[in-house]
């Protein structure tokens, strides 16, 4: 009975004695840190137990396992005395201003898997003693000052996926085994690529490890020929834009239905890929608003607490990667209109290319009509009208307004976004150009979405304005009805899958009532269903040549012009109807036709 008492006394002992050590050393963190005074109030020296404080997590042994004090505004510095903190497993002090130099007691903490000081004010070297971190596996130490050489104590880290340890102040030459793990960015510094070699080198992957061991060779080679090309060419874009006038970086674009403002280039923000990894936490999968044909859309918060959307593009291939890009993305910047998606920024590394946008509070159209929340209001009808017109009007600036024009290529309801008072702004206009831009011929794939993609862009790959006056025809038909382009649904009713067919059937047979929402519980002017139908069945016609120019579509909108319009078109329609049933009745074989029955059988479908 003794000796129970008294391992159950030593182990009590061992406990007070554990929280004691551990919490002197985060109390001495804490004043090292120079925290404000609203921050870290509960790490009170009287109270023994770490394990009650915020911000700091233990296993059930009452061992620190992590701690993570991220943009707290700190100013001070790192306290030696967190070495003694050996069952550490995560420490996180980013976005902070913490200054002074890494303790090498960081190298005690033997059990430490991520170590995340980035974005403060650090300086001197990196310790050689976190060479001693056999179990890290996340090391980040982006924007800070630090200085020196990267030790070769950092090739000894088995366990190591990720280290980042760019825009810093380091120099001399990359440890050669830190390009074979699977992620790593070393670019804003004055560092050699490799052994033996002198030449400064950005490097950055986010792709498995292995298949990124440089060549120097090649890499110096072809760095200095892409240096050149791009300096040819920027001199030549340089003399053609000022070969009149003096070329400007401010660019004078006329915004449709507002006051003309001035765009500057320089407006465009540049983003490391750091700062989206945080804003989207990693990109994790919680934060997709989207995805498409161009890539994945997520919800994002920058430092400053903007909410902004990342579209991490999956299919980009641009000429002398960054500069082209680039040049590409600021020509799509200059298109400024109210009804258009404003771009804020743009990201690259040698695999990555991002864009920045705000976040639309209301998502987009598609999902207000089919995917929003019991708890969401409908879709009423004056907003449906509000979003057909607005569209239409981005839609004509791109058109008719831009220099070069922009095609779309994509218009369809999930494309079209609502901001916070549900006015319509068109998105990811210009992404087909941007993924295409090092194509020589645009007409080696087709970008859309079946359902919304024009017959004759379909069938020959070429694409023109009145390609998007076919997706933005098909949009209407989204809008007055609700239902998708495509709905194999349908065919279980013996009806059309594809909304067009199925919408003309019904218009056919003068039953616009059995085309409307459901949702809007007959709250509509059932003439003005009539003019939407109308515009879109004009906007989806089979020849591009007959289809109206947006300009046009948005005088039909708002009443101008639709009638002459409609009547020309029935009459074609009704001529087009009475050739296809002549054709129709000349295959209408008796019972001697068997042979040529056979033969259009064995024809198969077209």
């Amino acid at each position: 009975m003794e000796l129970v008492f008294g391992a159950v006394l030593l182990a009590c002992l061992y406990s007070f004695v554990l929280s004691d050590l551990q919490g002197d050393a985060l109390y001495a963190l804490k004043v090292s840190l120079n925290a404000p005074a609203d921050q870290l109030r509960d790490w009170n020296q009287n109270q023994v137990n770490p394990c009650t404080w915020p911000n700091v997590i233990c296993d059930s042994s009452n061992h620190v396992t992590s701690v993570t004090l991220s943009g707290m505004n700190c100013s001070g510095t790192l306290s030696p005395k967190i070495g003694v903190l050996t069952n550490l497993n995560t420490l996180t002090l980013k976005g902070n201003g913490i200054m002074g130099e890494i303790p090498k007691e960081f190298g005690n903490l033997s059990k430490l898997s991520s170590l995340d000081l980035g974005n403060n004010r650090l300086r001197g070297e990196i310790p050689s003693s976190l060479g001693n971190l056999k179990k890290l596996q996340f090391l980040t130490l982006s924007q800070n000052n630090l200085t020196g050489a990267i030790p070769e104590s950092l090739n000894d880290l088995p366990n190591l996926i990720n280290i980042l340890l760019d825009s810093n102040n380091l120099n001399g030459q990359i440890p050669e085994h830190l390009f074979q793990i699977p992620k790593y960015n070393f670019t804003g510094n004055h560092l050699n690529c490799g052994i033996n070699s002198q030449q400064p080198c950005e490097s950055d992957s986010t792709d498995s490890g292995g298949s990124n061991k440089p060549k120097i060779g090649i890499i110096v080679g072809t760095v200095g020929g892409i240096i050149i090309l791009l300096l040819f060419g920027g001199l030549l874009f340089f003399i053609c834009k000022g070969r009149h006038k003096g070329y400007k970086r401010e660019v004078f674009v006329d915004v449709a239905g507002e006051v003309d403002r001035r765009i500057a280039f320089g407006q465009l923000k540049r983003f490391s890929y750091r700062e989206l990894q945080l804003a989207t936490d990693n990109f994790s999968e919680k934060n997709i608003l989207g995805q498409g044909g161009f890539g994945k859309v997520y919800k994002g918060v920058l430092q400053d607490n903007t909410k902004v959307a990342v579209k991490r593009l999956t299919d980009f291939e641009s000429p002398g990667g960054d500069a082209a890009f680039q040049r590409e993305v600021e020509m799509i910047s200059v298109a400024v209109h109210k009804n258009l998606l404003r771009l804020i920024g743009f990201c690259t590394t040698p695999s990555e290319r991002l864009l920045v946008y705000p976040f639309m509070m209301n998502l987009s159209v598609a999902y207000r009509l089919r995917e929003r929340k019991p708890e969401e209001a409908v879709l009423d009808w004056a907003t449906r009208k509000k979003v057909a017109l607005g569209a239409a009007r981005g839609l004509e600036y791109l058109h008719e307004h831009c220099n070069p024009k922009i095609i779309h290529r994509d218009v369809k309801a999930a494309n079209v976004l609502l901001d916070e008072d549900f006015e319509a702004v068109v998105g990811d206009f210009g992404l087909a150009k941007l993924v295409d831009v090092r194509k020589t011929n645009v007409t080696t794939q087709v970008r859309g979405t079946m359902g919304h993609i024009a017959p004759e862009y379909l069938s020959t790959g070429k694409s023109s304005e009145r390609t998007d006056v076919f997706g933005y025809g098909i949009m209407l038909l989204e809008l007055v009805t609700g239902q998708r382009a495509i709905d194999f649904s349908r065919l279980e009713e013996e009806d059309d899958v594809l909304l067009l067919d199925h919408v003309k059937k019904l218009e056919r047979e003068k039953r616009l009532d059995a085309i409307v929402d459901r949702n809007l519980n007959k709250n509509y002017n059932i003439l003005e269903v009539e003019m939407m139908i109308q515009v879109a069945l004009l906007c989806t016609q089979a020849s591009p040549e007959d289809r109206p120019a947006m300009s046009d579509v948005v005088r039909m909108l708002e009443g101008e012009g639709l009638a002459e319009r409609w009547e020309e078109w029935q009459h074609v329609e009704v001529t087009r109807r009475q050739e296809y049933e002549r054709l129709q009745r000349r295959f209408d074989w008796g019972e001697d036709s068997l042979y040529n029955q056979d033969a259009i059988e064995l024809s198969g479908g077209r």
